[in-house]
């Protein structure tokens, strides 16, 4: 694998154990060893969301929910620069096409340029990647 981008639901399933799924592992593995990892410019906001919606169901303590997002945000993760740039254009188209929210979308599109391996354990984002011709962890 050249490089991955993670998506919201891998991040999560990085700090929830009641979320962990096989990509999360995978693609926290794949950080420890320095491959190169990339998100859009919307998923700080997504992750961090995620977390409180779980602190608000009392999944989780707000103290460990303060811990999680410091230790998700200190991850060698590059955040792209670029992801507003394509929403008009191939974001958008790849929502259109595949059924998918314009978030995931930039995740997709993302992946796709980058040539990346998508992480997610979102199973529609990951059909549309596998038709899509990206590479799903």
């Amino acid at each position: 694998m050249k490089s991955l981008v993670i998506d919201g639901s891998t991040a999560l399933g990085f700090l929830m154990p009641d979320e962990q799924a096989g990509s999360a592992v995978e693609a926290l593995a794949a950080l420890e060893r320095g491959v190169p990892a990339f998100v859009p410019s919307h998923w700080r906001l997504e992750v961090a969301n995620g977390l409180l919606v779980a602190e608000r169901r009392k999944r989780a303590s707000h103290a460990t929910i303060n811990e999680a997002l410091h230790v998700v945000f200190a991850l060698p993760i590059e955040i792209d620069a670029d992801t507003s740039t394509h929403v008009a254009g191939a974001t958008a188209g790849l929502a259109r096409q595949y059924g998918l929210t314009v978030y995931d979308a930039a995740y997709l599109e993302l992946a796709m340029r980058r040539g990346a391996t998508l992480a997610t354990s979102d199973a529609q984002l990951a059909r549309a990647a596998r038709k899509a011709g990206v590479p799903v962890l």
